[in-house]
């Protein structure tokens, strides 16, 4: 992990999980890493029936305002799981 410059305050984990489950609230999430790279999990009912390309964009979309901006306390998303139960 590399160190990565931020100005977010708080658990960046609990920061991911809580937009997540936000907007997809059954969702099980499990959210790794840190010096601005994560890897997330989800399992969620949703998915059914969307492809990998849409569920990810749901996942993505819900932890935007983690990713952008000039110092976000997402970096990259390294790898991201989408999976129905």
């Amino acid at each position: 992990m590399s160190d990565h410059p931020t100005d977010f305050v708080g658990s960046v984990e609990t920061a991911i999980i809580a937009g997540i489950t936000a907007a997809i609230p059954d969702a099980k999430v499990e959210a790794s890493g840190g010096g601005g790279h994560w890897r997330i999990t989800v399992v969620s009912p949703v998915f059914v029936g969307k492809s990998l390309l849409e569920s990810q964009r749901l996942v993505l979309g819900s932890i935007k305002h983690l990713i952008n901006g000039a110092q976000p306390p997402v970096h990259a998303v390294d790898s991201l799981t989408t999976r129905t139960p």
